[in-house]
């Protein structure tokens, strides 16, 4: 089966470098819709090196290198790399002018994170929706962010899903949805930080939550200072990212609701924090629990939980080292690094409650781009194709 990515961002690009190592798809054909400097070489430039983690030719094949892109194609957009055809689109920027069905392309991941909206038809929105890649002739599209809805009273279609591999890979049901959507970065870390307590304590245990991402800067950002677009909200995405420590928001408690529902039940706060880092994030998760009185949970048991969890989970990793961002940049592929020397746990009782009030304080790492979501956005197409 061909893989087919739209979009040649970030998330594409690397989804290229990780889909070309695995070599789970026969080929991979993307869609980048415009040409890119002055000719295909200098697309291919791009795609070979980048400033985060460094060559192709490098990540394929370790310090040895050698040659990974051979027989290009300038009229035909194809090359191979490290033997794998790819094929590259640039012509259509909507998605329901992309030539899938003629390329046999069944599957598409969406990593432009411009087409969210899964209730809008192929022609609701002039530039183009994210329903277009079914026109085109994709029978099921994975996109590489959380599903937004547009219009205010507008529930989430049937045929829409959104997972977290590992967590609630089980809610896919191949025959109903068509359109998967595999959270985010900060969401896929997120659930791995809760779900292992929540298996533990039960969601009753569970009085409140919050959560602060120190986030690495995104494309969403301004390299130098720049006047906000007309009605923008967001001031603070038009400074400097070089320069600055930024608040913003994220919509990780609204995702980890769709792939975890029992957090409805429960007060969760999320903010995000962007540094100045290209990559390499870590999530801050502060727990309220009902606790047992005559047994609280203290450091030791929050942090043996995690141990559990890890040992039977390849995409949660329990760490004892001190780790800082640039050590979990690209390997280890997991969703989560839980750096357990930070662990913290406070108990006390409350207004003379006859039940003690635990605050537990979890730190998280993540690659917010190949080491962890790419890696994982890679494992959810492949569960989808498995199922074609």
């Amino acid at each position: 089966m061909k893989l087919g990515i739209n979009g040649i961002g970030r998330i594409g690009k690397l989804s290229i470098w990780n889909q070309v190592a695995r070599k789970h798809f026969s080929a991979i054909v993307a869609n980048i819709g415009r040409e890119v400097g002055t000719g295909f070489e200098d697309l291919v430039d791009s795609l070979c090196n980048d400033s985060t983690y460094g060559s192709l030719a490098y990540y394929l094949k370790g310090h040895k290198g050698g040659r990974i892109i051979e027989n290009l194609n300038n009229d035909d957009g194809t090359m191979t790399i490290d033997g794998m055809p790819v094929k590259i689109f640039r012509e259509a920027r909507n998605p329901k002018d992309i030539k899938w069905k003629e390329n046999d392309v069944r599957l598409v991941v969406d990593t432009t994170g411009v087409f969210r909206d899964p209730t809008e038809g192929p022609d609701d929105v002039g530039k183009g929706t994210f329903r277009g890649h079914l026109q085109a002739g994709a029978e099921k599209i994975v996109l590489s962010s959380p599903f937004k809805i547009k219009a205010k009273g507008m529930s989430m279609p049937d045929d829409a899903v959104t997972i977290v591999m590992g967590i609630n890979d089980s809610d896919y049901d191949f025959s109903n949805h068509n359109l998967i959507s595999a959270a985010s970065c900060t969401t896929t870390c997120l659930a791995y930080m809760v779900k292992p307590l929540l298996d533990h304590f039960g969601i009753e245990k569970f009085m409140s939550a919050s959560m602060i991402t120190v986030h690495a800067a995104t494309g969403t950002q301004q390299v130098l200072d720049r006047m906000p677009a007309t009605n923008a909200t967001d001031l603070r995405k038009n400074r400097s990212i070089l320069n600055n420590i930024i608040l913003t928001t994220t919509g990780a408690a609204k995702a980890l609701e769709l792939v975890i529902p029992e957090m409805k039940d429960i007060g969760f706060m999320t903010k995000s924090v962007r540094i100045p880092t290209s990559t390499g994030s870590i999530a801050i998760l502060t727990l309220n629990l009902r606790d047992d009185k005559d047994n609280p949970s203290d450091r030791y048991v929050i942090n043996s939980i995690y141990k559990k969890f890890a040992e039977n989970s390849p995409n949660l990793i329990y760490s004892k080292k001190q780790n800082v961002s640039s050590d979990i940049i690209g390997p280890p592929y997991a969703a989560a690094i839980i750096e357990s020397m930070e662990t913290r746990a406070e108990t006390a009782f409350v207004n003379g409650a006859d039940a003690p009030v635990t605050q537990a304080l979890i730190y998280g790492w993540y690659d917010n781009e190949i080491g962890s979501y790419i890696n994982m956005l890679g494992d959810c197409a492949s569960l989808v194709a498995e199922k074609m």
